[in-house]
């Protein structure tokens, strides 16, 4: 059974964090003793963090700042809300460093210069219409 269907928060299993000074030991020791993992970014890797900055920077802007949290039921929708960002991004959003694909899927094909003419397209909002997905109808 899910935590999140019995009513309970989803159990927390890993802390990724960089190596900087501003924590001190006694946070390792807290997250430890309440059975989470904490895993350090790679020594001189500084891609690491810009990656995942990046993708936490776009996920507040085009979700997370449009969002009030006013109570506990509230914050379950919100989770709700961000698992299905997450799936937007990685199986529908274009990515320029992909060559306009998303990464599960494999490049769009080109169109040819007939097909334009025929083009049909469909919006699908997801996200309560916070984000609009764009597909083509054959």
């Amino acid at each position: 059974m899910d935590l999140e269907d019995a009513g309970q928060a989803p159990a927390i299993k890993y802390l990724i964090r960089d190596r900087d000074a501003k924590y001190p030991p006694a946070i390792d020791d807290i997250v430890e003793q309440a059975g989470i993992t904490t895993t350090l970014t790679g020594i001189r890797i500084p891609r690491m963090n810009s990656i995942t900055e990046r993708w936490v920077r776009t996920l507040r802007r085009e979700l997370l700042d449009r969002t009030l949290i006013w109570n506990e039921h509230h914050l379950r929708h919100a989770l709700h809300a961000l698992k299905e960002y997450e799936q937007h991004d990685n199986k529908h959003r274009t990515h320029r460093t992909l060559q306009a694909a998303a990464p599960l899927h494999a490049s769009p094909e080109p169109l040819d210069p007939e097909q334009i003419d025929r083009l049909s397209i469909r919006r699908h909002d997801r996200l309560s219409g916070v984000i609009h997905a764009y597909r083509h109808v054959c």
